[in-house]
């Protein structure tokens, strides 16, 4: 009888390393082998010693970006092989054909909102979809504008809406529009890093150009309504405690819903928060203050895996208890549970806190988003102010 075969694992072409520096840190790069030869790619990313939460949450944060690369490294040698990635000089792919890739690289590296982003390339697609990579310029980017902006029409599904063969033309959401352009800008930006363009085709559109958006009107609750919220029952017990709790400390609905007892860790008699935030990756360190552990669940025997809020239904489900609840407490407002990171946003603010510290509360990479708060705050102090105007 013939001995079966052995199966020989395929090595991987692309493997996460480290090197020792002097300063106690671990520099993360690539290691590359392809067709025999075997190259390098630092990453300028960086391990740091885990003394504190936060060097281990940056660690987290390091390595996930690792893998995301060498995913799309990966992705970008099977591509060659299989013929996929052409001369750059020729440039003869079609640019329908690279957003098929690009949607691909962003499957792999696990990006949410993979039906959004399908949607955003066929959009995209529907303006040229004869557009050659090497073709693409600063006028086509400019049509592109202006097509996503009053040209592309969106497609009514309400059978009422294609009843009426008189009915205005309706087009995409100012932000709407904004996502597509910037779904545009990043797959060509991945072309270039993957040799199929030499130049962003965006270059020369200056900012006033480029779709701008409104300011979005920013609805929170006040102080008093938070209290009239704490004195009012609420059908569903656990979603009162995750709402308060995120009115206190500003975390997201996917960071609270996903919250474990292992993110909250105690030092000194302090306890504090360290998460990778769902939404943008980046590490988050967040103390907590007496009013968001009040509204925590009994531990008991959790482990540090457990989730804390673990008995919330879907966020659907989740916001439906909270607008009867605030109506109960006689607010008017339309409640939903980003509200509560909005009302800490502000409540921080009323109550003295600088506006650099509170965009590092909220984890905002820019402090430009949260000056949007600082406006609603100077605005209602105008007219505190301006109460006195009326009064006398």
């Amino acid at each position: 009888m013939a001995r079966p075969k052995k199966t020989v694992k395929a090595k991987e072409p692309v493997r996460i390393r480290f090197k020792e520096l002097n300063n106690g840190n671990k520099s993360i790069y690539l290691d590359i082998y392809r067709d025999g030869k075997r190259t390098y790619e630092f990453l300028k990313l960086y391990l740091v010693p885990e003394t504190t939460p936060v060097a281990r949450t940056q660690n987290e944060a390091a390595l996930l970006q690792a893998n995301q690369i060498k995913s799309q490294r990966i992705i970008e040698l099977g591509n060659t092989q299989a013929g996929i990635t052409i001369d750059p000089k020729k440039g003869k792919l079609l640019l329908s054909e690279w957003l098929q890739i690009y949607y691909e690289m962003q499957q792999k590296k696990g990006r949410r909102s993979l039906a959004q982003l399908k949607g955003q390339i066929n959009i995209i697609n529907s303006y040229n979809p004869r557009a050659v990579m090497k073709d693409l310029d600063t006028a086509f980017c400019l049509g592109f504008i202006d097509y996503v902006r009053s040209g592309y029409v969106v497609r009514s599904r309400s059978k009422k809406a294609k009843e009426q063969p008189d009915a205005q033309p309706r087009h995409l959401a100012p932000k709407t529009a904004q996502d597509v352009e910037i779904t545009l800008k990043c797959a060509l930006k991945a072309a270039i890093q993957a040799g199929i363009i030499d130049r962003h085709p965006f270059a020369g559109i200056s900012k006033a150009d480029e779709i701008k958006v409104p300011e979005s009107k920013r609805t929170f609750l006040t102080i008093g309504e938070v209290k009239a919220l704490i004195a009012t029952p609420c059908k569903r017990e656990d979603v009162k405690n995750a709402f308060l709790f995120s009115c206190f400390c500003g975390l997201r609905w996917s960071d609270t819903s996903g919250l474990t007892w292992g993110n909250i860790e105690q030092e000194n008699g302090k306890y504090h928060i360290a998460l990778v935030m769902k939404k943008t990756r980046e590490p988050l360190y967040l103390p907590l203050n007496k009013q968001a552990l009040s509204y925590l669940p009994k531990r008991g025997t959790a482990a540090s895996t457990d989730v804390v809020f673990k008995t919330l239904p879907d966020l659907g489900y989740v916001n439906v208890h909270l607008k009867k609840w605030a109506a109960a407490a006689g607010i008017t407002k339309n409640v939903s549970f980003h509200i509560s990171r909005h009302t800490f946003a502000t409540t921080s603010l009323t109550l003295g806190a600088d506006l650099y510290t509170t965009s590092k509360l909220l984890g905002h990479a820019s402090i430009q988003t949260t000056q949007i708060y600082a406006k609603i705050v100077n605005s209602k102090k105008d007219e505190a102010v301006a109460l006195f105007d009326t009064a006398f």
